[in-house]
């Protein structure tokens, strides 16, 4: 009777059941990467296609080869006078030093071609292509997930977290403040992206153990390093190449990079100082509030484990893990280390953890060791593969032969224009460019031997092209499905949607701040 009188209103008339309210759910990474995909081959229907002819130096025979766009390959003198008789205004010993290796565009060889689309029956085919050109990457996630793992089985994080967090008590925004200016230096200095996925698995069980969300995690982490990448100094994978593929100095315009990375570096810390303040006074207020739980069952771990129980075994397991990434940021900084070296770095300590956690009384065992192994390094499965299913996006433009026509297009956009207008309009045509193109050292070789020139038909030097090209793609690159970002947000089980709501003030500042500021030297640095 009781359940009748509750669904009846004041005048004894039933109410209808209410409806269930269906709202909308952003795809996950996968879903995105494939709609991208299809958007991208319907792309190879519609664009024209053509092609630069791609100039390469051959270290074994000493000469200068030219691809042309039919195919057909051509071999030059290695010397000054053929690069200046292409008009490609490199010195010859950025070549031949090894500065620059992979193909560039030469000026003025656009040509149209037949067109050639990709078949939608190809689409599989793409992912696999792109999954088998970013198999370096996805062995040294693998070999990270299993480290972690192994680290995870012997329960050495649990039992040194709990002292972390009681000793930040009260000053927690301090560890995400560090993280934060580790991550842009290294960003400004080597470009420590990618490699800053080994970074994930230390840091998001601290930062929740320190009342903050996901969001805090990737904001400290992917989006600090690549502020500092996108206001790159000295970054060689950056700044340099592109300073080199435009034929000047890199540490010409310095002074401006520099003047740009304080102010991108403070403005980012105060916003993210701000964010985390919110999120640690009211958990609610995070934007991904609603994946919460998830995040936390993915990385959260137990703060109250027994202090006591963190012995030397423990302990000497954590140095070795700390000492991991500390040892890969050496190898990448001074030995020129890449990702097969950063694999088996791993692959070797995680035989030590294994050895020191398997063996001795109150050992785990080998089996429980391999085990672990394995569980760690297939919990990263699903982040490898977004990464290779990014690349495959890559790869139906490029094989569509539409990413020359749409770098030649954007040439054309700027031509005639100068002073402020041209270097706003060229910010965004690089920021479009970004999705097209989503490796800094692939874009600057492709597009610098055809902007630089423009800067000396509107008589501004050419450093500020190279500027406006690492302010606009990096723009993208936050947000760019084609980018890193992805598996990122594959990795903390975070949805696209929650992760724009908090870094589209920073894409906006980026593009209005470099645009207002290569303005005025566009006007200051007239020649």
């Amino acid at each position: 009777m009781s359940e009748t009188v509750a669904t009846m209103d004041s005048v004894g008339v039933a109410e209808e059941p209410k409806k269930k309210k269906h709202t909308f759910t952003f795809p996950s990474a996968f879903t995105v990467l494939f709609i991208v995909t299809i958007i991208a081959v319907a792309c190879t229907y519609l664009i024209p296609a053509g092609q630069y002819s791609k100039l390469i130096y051959a270290a074994d025979s000493n000469v200068l080869q030219i691809t042309d766009p039919a195919g057909e390959v051509t071999e030059l003198e290695a010397t000054q006078d053929t690069l200046d008789e292409l008009g490609v205004k490199i010195e010859i010993e950025q070549f031949t030093s090894g500065a620059i290796t992979k193909p560039i565009s030469i000026p003025g060889t656009y040509e149209s071609l037949e067109q050639n689309p990709v078949s939608f029956l190809d689409i599989p085919y793409s992912m696999v292509v792109g999954i088998i050109d970013g198999v370096d990457v996805m062995v040294f996630i693998l070999c990270l997930g299993g480290l972690i793992g192994v680290v995870r089985a012997t329960g050495a994080f649990e039992s040194g977290l709990g002292a972390l967090t009681r000793k930040t008590k009260g000053r927690e925004f301090l560890l995400v403040f560090g993280v934060s200016a580790f991550m842009i230096f290294g960003g400004t200095m080597c470009g420590l992206e990618e490699e800053a996925v080994a970074f994930y698995p230390i840091l998001a069980p601290i930062f929740i153990a320190l009342g903050y969300d996901s969001i805090v995690t990737v904001g400290a982490i992917f989006m600090a390093g690549s502020i500092g990448t996108t206001f790159s100094t000295v970054n060689p994978f950056s700044a340099v190449i592109a300073s080199n593929a435009a034929g000047i100095v890199f540490t010409e315009g310095m002074p401006i990079r520099i003047l740009g990375l304080i102010i991108g570096s403070i403005v980012y810390l105060l916003y993210l100082h701000w964010y985390s303040k919110k999120v640690k006074e009211n958990p609610e207020f995070s934007y991904a509030y609603k994946d919460q739980d998830e995040f936390k069952s993915l990385w959260a771990m137990d703060t109250e484990a027994d202090t006591g129980s963190f012995d030397l075994r423990h302990k000497l397991i954590l140095v070795i893990f700390v000492s991991a990434f500390i040892i890969m940021i050496i190898g990448v900084m001074a030995l020129g280390w890449w990702f097969p070296q950063m694999a088996a770095e791993f692959i070797t300590l995680s035989i030590l953890c294994m050895f020191i956690g398997g063996t001795g009384k109150n050992g785990l065992g080998e089996a429980r060791m391999v085990d672990a192994f394995s569980d760690g390094a297939s919990s990263m499965v699903a982040v490898s593969l977004i990464i290779g299913l990014a690349r495959g996006i890559n790869h139906v433009l490029n094989q569509g032969l539409i990413s020359d026509t749409i770098l030649y297009s954007a040439s054309n956009l700027v031509m005639g224009m100068s002073g402020p207008a041209f270097i706003i309009v060229l910010i965004l045509v690089f920021f479009v460019l970004g999705f097209v193109v989503p490796s800094s050292s692939g874009l600057a070789v492709l597009s610098m031997p055809i902007f630089a020139p423009l800067a000396d038909t509107v008589g501004i030097p050419r450093w500020i092209i190279v500027c406006a090209y690492q302010w606009g793609q990096y723009a993208m690159l936050y947000i760019a499905p084609t980018g890193l970002i992805m598996a990122t947000l594959q990795m903390l089980h975070m949805k696209m949607s929650d992760w724009f709501k908090f870094v589209w003030p920073m894409m906006l500042f980026t593009l209005v701040f470099g645009s207002i500021l290569l303005s005025i030297c566009t006007i200051v640095y007239a020649v």
